[in-house]
């Protein structure tokens, strides 16, 4: 486990992706968070989509934000190769640029310094290889050229973005959003779970810092508990009661991993159900269950965030029910503190 650097103690964070189309505001709603990030705001600009921005300088990429469309050639990929190789040790050929992501550099200009931590991200290579397709549709990640250079490629992003936030707060830790990571454990899937496994444990080796997954899909728990992760963020208020059920999580909370439990909904019609009380009792019907599993209860609270349960960009209110999660997050974090004494 790599040094975290700050205690967890159900501080509020969140995802990346938010539905906002004015920048400022939602960068205020990020920043108002125990832990803040950049947020991803695909509505502004097809450049701001995790897809996109994680292909800025890729050999074979092409972005047409006309069409919103991402394409890939595999012969241009062999053709742009050598050149890519030739820059391939300056870190601005893995650097965020302003074209793909003005909020990422609106967020770097404020004074960071204060929280106690702060926190990026960046698609995970797994899932950008089963999103991306080449002239035939063959999804990129089946080629074992490009699948190579796409692993090491996003790890030098990760850890060019880690420098960059680290400059702005020491406690900046970036984590890889992996959607697509419960794709491999279907069986027609060509990309078995054994590779998957030997190429993130490569590309999380490399990394610097602590080492975070975030994922609103349903996969195999082990496989990601049992992998070389510091931070694991998921949808507790919908795979809560299943990865309870998992040892491999007792491990990983003895081995020191911080998990983020995403518990607040950010559908309109799934927190108009709900109230503060009714999440917190959610929250502790899943530690009450860890703790007879033989799990330190304060030490769970130590080594738990607390988050929006999903990213959203469909409600019909746009950002106001999301708006509206992030502050009964902020209410609910806050008498959790005041209960187990975590201020």
């Amino acid at each position: 486990m790599a040094s975290i650097g700050f205690s967890a103690n159900c501080q509020t964070t969140a995802m990346g992706i938010m539905p906002h189309q004015d920048i400022e505001r939602a960068l205020t709603v990020a920043l108002s968070l125990d832990i803040p990030f950049w947020p991803q705001l695909p509505k502004v600009s097809y450049f701001e989509d995790m897809y996109v921005q994680a292909l800025e300088n890729f050999p074979g990429a092409r972005i047409d934000p006309v069409q919103q469309k991402i394409h890939f050639s595999l012969s241009r990929f062999y053709e742009e190769l050598p050149s890519y190789f030739e820059k391939a040790e300056d870190p601005q050929t893995f650097r965020l640029t302003k074209a793909f992501s003005l909020v990422y550099h609106r967020f770097l200009e404020r004074d960071l310094s204060g929280y106690p931590a702060i926190r990026g991200q960046m698609i995970s290579p797994i899932s950008l290889g089963l999103k991306i397709v080449d002239e035939e549709q063959k999804a990129i990640i089946y080629h074992d050229e490009v699948r190579e250079v796409l692993f090491d490629f996003i790890q030098k992003k990760v850890n060019q973005q880690y420098r960059e936030l680290r400059e702005k707060n020491p406690n900046a830790f970036v984590w890889v959003d992996d959607p697509g990571l419960a794709l491999i454990f279907n069986a027609l899937s060509g990309y078995t779970e054994f590779q998957a496994r030997a190429d993130l444990d490569r590309f999380l080796g490399g990394l610097e810092g602590p080492k975070g997954v975030h994922l609103c899909a349903k996969p195999d728990w082990d496989f990601l508990l049992n992998s070389k992760i510091d931070i694991l963020s998921f949808d507790s208020f919908n795979c809560g009661a299943m990865i309870i059920n998992y040892p491999s999580l007792r491990g990983f909370v003895d081995r020191g991993g911080i998990i983020s439990w995403g518990i607040v909904p950010t559908y309109t019609e799934l927190l108009e159900q709900e109230t503060i009380d009714s999440l917190i009792e959610r929250l502790q019907t899943f530690w009450e269950d860890l703790s007879r599993k033989g799990v330190d209860s304060k030490r769970l609270l130590r080594q738990s965030l607390l988050a929006p349960a999903t990213c959203n960009l469909l409600n019909p209110d746009k950002e106001k029910t999301v708006e509206k999660a992030f502050e009964v997050l902020k209410e609910l974090s806050a008498k959790i503190r005041r209960k187990y004494h975590l201020m």
